[in-house]
């Protein structure tokens, strides 16, 4: 398998302001108060207290984070992910869309800054100060979002060394891609399997509580696995197709009220977990 066919490499990079300040007057002075040092703590005060608008742009920018995660497998460089090329369209499509949502809360904040700045001389009192504030024109700047792009590195390469130099060096990038390929692999097993487990675990205790997002990211997870599946595993196709068809096709409300039905569907998943663990014993 040619890796660099079937899959990219990913950065995502997000800069925001955090509105958070180390405040040292006020530690001195809350040092003082109860006879201590500073070194006991730190007053990191909040420089717009009481907004909803600059929270939300951290939320969403969390959210996008978060789901990056998820459509994409691990490399081995920080911050940098793979993403199987069968995932591309379907992650960039809804990364553009929420990339799109997240400017949109910076524009209104940004449109609304100057005045969080007077409500925040209100609430902050003699803890304002305006030099902790970027300029009303600077603002704006203070927030980026970017995905990168590049492509699975090659060991087809020509460069100046020796012939003994180069075949070295070729089968170390070639090594490397391979592990990383392994490593990408199990980590989509580990996924799967964890899902499995939880349900498991919770499904067996008769009076575990759980959410409906147990069979629902379970649910999601299934639907998104053959877009991670860049090698093509049929084993791992096949264990997915017996967690949709064995767990994530029960309704939550049937496996919270319906005991037999409940047990049932732990049993499945862990004699899912023991088929799942054979395979995951050579990965």
């Amino acid at each position: 398998m040619n890796l660099s066919d079937k899959a990219l490499l990913v950065q995502l990079n997000i800069s925001q302001w955090t509105a958070r300040k180390y405040d040292k007057r006020v530690t001195e002075q809350v040092a003082a108060q109860n006879g201590t040092t500073m070194a006991a703590g730190r007053y990191n005060k909040s420089l717009l207290p009481l907004n909803d608008y600059l929270a939300h742009v951290h939320q969403k920018a969390s959210a996008i984070r978060q789901r990056y995660y998820a459509n994409t497998l691990p490399w081995g460089l920080d911050g940098t992910q793979m993403l199987p090329s069968a995932n591309y369209l379907a992650f960039m499509t809804e990364f553009r869309k929420e990339k799109s949502l997240w400017e949109q809360l910076v524009s209104d904040f940004v449109d609304n800054y100057s005045t969080l700045k007077r409500n925040a001389q209100t609430v902050l009192g003699k803890m304002y100060n305006e030099a902790d504030y970027p300029s009303e024109t600077d603002i704006a700047g203070r927030f980026r979002m970017d995905l990168a792009v590049m492509p699975v590195p090659s060991t087809d390469f020509r460069v100046s060394l020796s012939d003994g130099e180069l075949t070295r060096l070729q089968a170390d990038i070639e090594k490397r891609l391979q592990d990383a390929s392994a490593s990408a692999m199990k980590d989509v097993w580990q996924r799967l399997y964890d899902r499995v487990q939880h349900m498991a675990e919770r499904l067996s205790d008769p009076t575990a509580v759980f959410r409906d997002s147990m069979v629902d990211n379970a649910r999601e997870l299934c639907a998104l696995l053959p877009r991670l599946n860049f090698a093509d595993d049929p084993n791992l196709e096949a264990m997915r197709n017996e967690v949709e068809a064995r767990l994530t096709s029960h309704h939550p409300d049937s496996l919270r009220n319906n005991s037999l039905v409940r047990s049932s569907a732990a049993a499945d998943a862990k004699q899912i977990m023991d088929k799942m663990s054979v395979f995951m014993g050579g990965l």
